[in-house]
């Protein structure tokens, strides 16, 4: 095997793992919204896993793909992820406030 060869092994197994640990935080949020209580406790968990999940599959794509356009494309939606996933989170858990829901309690079993 050439140098050259072993180089594109390593970035392909790379990115491949890079991609299946995004896709395990991906798959962790989509258990908590089918398994935490209300909607203010999985819009914490899914923002957060969302976000993480996000860079580790784009981080592997854009690994993947090397420099090209395609580059630039995944970087601009990372940027645009991470500044709008906090932004919705917001809205989304402050319009359930005030349509009246009351975060979940203890009491509430």
């Amino acid at each position: 095997m050439s140098l050259n060869e072993i180089s594109e092994l390593a970035r392909f197994l790379i990115s491949g793992g890079l991609i299946l640990v995004g896709l395990f935080f991906l798959l962790v949020a989509a258990v908590g919204v089918l398994r935490l209580p209300d909607v203010f406790t999985r819009s914490h968990a899914v923002s957060l896993t969302d976000s993480l999940g996000a860079l580790f599959l784009l981080g592997g794509l854009a690994l993947y793909q090397g420099f090209s356009a395609n580059l630039a494309k995944i970087l601009i939606v990372l940027v645009l992820l991470y500044l709008l996933n906090p932004v919705i989170a917001h809205a989304t858990v402050r319009a359930a406030l005030r349509s009246g829901l009351k975060p979940w309690s203890r009491e509430d079993r």
